[in-house]
């Protein structure tokens, strides 16, 4: 048998043992059936490396908690949503899923604010468990959408019950949102998405002023950087971006 019927043989055998492999099971979290809301976090998953990506507990409920200042945590134990209060309402940072929502305002109001009393909606990057839930926040709140321009044609295909995605302020880089005496600055960094955004702003806490950076989003773990057909340039975005976060003051680093 010479060489290249040997390896025909070869590629054969294994196409038809992969053709034989069972049909694997729709993956949950991210792409698979929604898994159950559940209101808080098992105690051995509490206890875990808070470096392990547990993408399961998207939908868990996370106690609300103060962070410094005015800013405050509202979202689940693995999708960050923030509230900023002001004398004027709330701003929040990312309205997740429409299922988490009750989870949301489970939280605020164990901070004794009200999810009703939020003015501005924001966000990090146009995915899904992030921004599915903007039209529904919206109706419950009449909250004003702000969202970066990079991200607004994902967002225009993210329509829940085929419902049309709230975009009521386009927002460019280095734009401003200001209520009851906070302003916050867009950052574009994308990479992520190609509108992901970094939120930037001042808090008063003990006397002192700090000032708060919130990125985006991270490199994902199956990110693509040389030879990305979807998205040429995206390792030079990432450089831009990190360029971006270096030159960020902050006392304050989240996401």
């Amino acid at each position: 048998m010479t060489v290249f019927r040997f390896i025909l043989a070869l590629l054969l055998t294994v196409s038809v043992a992969v053709a034989r492999l069972p049909a694997q099971a729709p993956a949950q979290g991210r792409g698979g059936p929604p898994p159950v809301v559940s209101a808080q976090a098992a105690p051995e998953l509490m206890s875990e490396d808070p470096q392990t990506e547990q993408r399961t507990q998207d939908r868990v409920g996370f106690p609300g908690h103060k962070i410094i200042g005015n800013l405050y945590y509202v979202g689940t134990v693995t999708l960050s949503s923030f509230l900023i209060n002001t004398p004027a309402g709330n701003i929040v940072i990312n309205s997740n899923y429409e299922e988490t929502i009750p989870l949301m305002k489970t939280s605020i109001e164990s901070l004794g604010f009200k999810l009703e009393d939020t003015r501005i909606l924001l966000a990090s990057h146009a995915h899904g468990d992030h921004q599915t839930a903007d039209a529904l926040f919206r109706q419950m709140t009449g909250a004003t959408t702000m969202f970066m321009e990079q991200d607004v044609p994902a967002l225009q295909n993210m329509k829940p019950g085929g419902v049309a995605h709230p975009i009521d302020r386009v927002l460019k880089d280095g734009d401003t949102v200001s209520l009851g005496g906070t302003t916050l600055t867009a950052h574009l960094t994308p990479g992520h998405t190609l509108g992901t955004t970094t939120w930037t702003f001042k808090v008063a806490d003990g006397g002192r002023t700090y000032d708060v950076v919130i990125i985006g989003g991270g490199l994902q773990e199956d990110a693509r950087l040389v030879f990305n057909a979807a998205t040429p340039t995206v390792a030079d975005m990432w450089a831009s971006t990190i360029k971006t976060w270096q030159a960020l003051p902050a006392d304050v680093f989240l996401g």
